[in-house]
């Protein structure tokens, strides 16, 4: 399949449709995960839970460059995909077979660091989720790429499933922590399965010299960018278990995995498609930059209130959801849950800098929040505890790295101006919320009416914005449009 912009339909609406199977797919999966997670956070208790913290921090620290970045490439490829399918799966495969070695032999040492030596096996068992990944990159890239997110769903939602029921077997059976690292790696094998019979033509062997090249120019700068940016997302994971131990870290997982809830329900999806959508665009400039930020404001529409409700509610929404024993996670999701409303929207600034090719810019800033984020979390760490470590990430992703994003933005194009714009309504929106839920938290008394009134108030607020910003969602629509009227989309 090439690059043509009308194939079957305008763009947009093969995106589109790729976009609503792939949030339904992720709303499944997440709500299913949301349940799961519940009952195992209630049987496995704050320190097991802090020792699968650990082997986690683990695998998603390979995961994020064990293909070398090459089955992106896939995706953005401006030829045909399956020309440069093989040499990505032969790489894919390789890389990630090293680097599983490399984890297996290194859990004990990074166990010991993280002030948890009882997680190694279950850090070395996570490990051999890499090879599954690596076997099974190219694809799902290849599903990205053709918008077969309906197929990909069915992958999706088996993985999840198969997943949760493990891990909840083995929980009630007894085994601890390990029963999560075998819940994942049942889960991730029965995906990949799932994902190769899905697009079969893509999982084929070979190696072609110049491609490979080619793929590794394009890669490896991903590859070291998806490095730091792992250190960025993981590296207050690491301060916490390491300053703090397992306990403490296992109630900062827990508000980190509840505040990330929003971005994986709602985040994920735009992701999946909006790389495929803007590298479509890219013959054309103004109408890319004007998808974006409309992107980028509905995708704020969406977001914002969930994780407003998260931040201002969290106290009587974790007592209610997890129980008295969890209590602690509750400010430290207050912070949390504002660094994830920030966290969304970088994520889309990351993959436009991405389709532009500016990997170097993608780098740098990554780079430049690592080196402000490292010392911020160690000091809140050490002086202000658990809570202190959250708000420092959250400080830091403000007032250091949204500053250099817009700059960077401008430089496209992008104006800071527009973006306020796009912007503006739904953080008005979300303000209403944190007022309305932080009065519930404070004035009601019982946990579910707290959270009922605060879970209205963003459905309300949601409704607004939708309801308001109809015209932007007609105006995408024209977009990949081979009619003259295909236009930018107005502010």
């Amino acid at each position: 399949m090439g690059l043509g912009v009308r194939e079957d339909g305008s763009l947009f609406s093969r995106a589109g449709r790729a976009l609503g199977w792939s949030f339904a797919s992720t709303a499944l999966a997440k709500f299913s995960q949301l349940a799961i997670g519940i009952v195992l956070a209630r049987v496995l208790g704050p320190h097991e839970f802090g020792t699968f913290a650990v082997a986690t921090v683990a695998l998603l620290a390979v995961l994020s460059f064990n293909e070398l970045g090459v089955s992106l490439a896939i995706v953005r490829w401006p030829g045909d995909p399956k020309e440069i399918a093989p040499t990505v799966t032969t790489i894919s495969v390789l890389s990630s077979t090293l680097i599983c070695a490399a984890c297996f032999f290194g859990a004990p040492a990074f166990a010991a660091a993280m002030g948890d030596p009882a997680a190694t096996p279950v850090v070395r068992v996570l490990g051999l989720s890499v090879i599954v990944s690596g076997i099974a990159a190219a694809p799902v890239a290849m599903l990205q790429r053709t918008f077969r997110q309906d197929r990909k769903m069915v992958a999706d939602q088996v993985s999840s499933w198969t997943s949760a029921l493990t891990s909840v077997g083995f929980a009630l059976a007894g085994t601890g922590a390990m029963s999560l690292a075998i819940g994942q790696l049942a889960g991730s094998a029965v995906g990949a399965a799932l994902f190769i019979a899905f697009a079969p033509r893509s999982l084929r062997f070979g190696f072609d010299p110049l491609k490979a090249r080619a793929l590794l120019k394009f890669g490896l700068p991903l590859a070291g960018s998806s490095i730091v940016v792992f250190a960025v997302t993981n590296v207050d994971k690491l301060v916490v278990g390491a300053v703090l131990g397992p306990v403490p870290l296992g109630f900062y997982v827990l508000a980190a995995n509840l505040s990330n809830w929003p971005a994986q329900m709602f985040a994920l999806p735009v992701r999946s498609v909006a790389p495929a959508l803007l590298a479509r665009l890219q013959h054309d400039p103004p109408v890319m930059r004007a998808t974006f930020l409309s992107t980028g404001g509905l995708l704020a529409a969406i977001t914002l209130p969930a994780c407003i409700v998260l931040a201002a509610a969290a106290d009587p929404l974790i007592t209610l959801v997890y129980g008295q024993a969890w209590q602690p996670a509750a400010t430290v999701l207050a912070w949390l849950g504002l660094l994830a409303a920030l966290r969304i929207l970088f994520e889309l600034v990351y993959d436009y800098f991405v389709v532009l090719a500016h990997t170097r810019v993608v780098f740098t800033v990554q780079l430049v929040w690592l080196a402000a984020l490292a010392p911020a979390l160690w000091a809140g760490a050490h002086y202000l505890g658990v809570d202190g470590a959250a708000f420092a990430a959250f400080a830091v992703a403000a007032f250091v790295v949204a500053p250099i994003y817009l700059f960077e933005l401008s430089r496209t194009g992008v104006a800071t101006s527009q973006v306020a714009r796009r912007l503006a309504a739904p953080a008005l929106a979300a303000a209403c919320v944190a007022l309305v839920s932080a009065l519930a938290a404070r004035l009601i008394t019982n946990d579910f009416g707290a959270v009922a009134v605060a879970g209205l108030a963003a459905g309300a607020a949601l409704g607004v914005l939708l309801y308001g910003m109809r015209g932007t969602v007609r105006s995408l629509r024209s977009v990949g449009n081979d009619s003259p009227e295909a236009t930018p989309i107005p502010a």
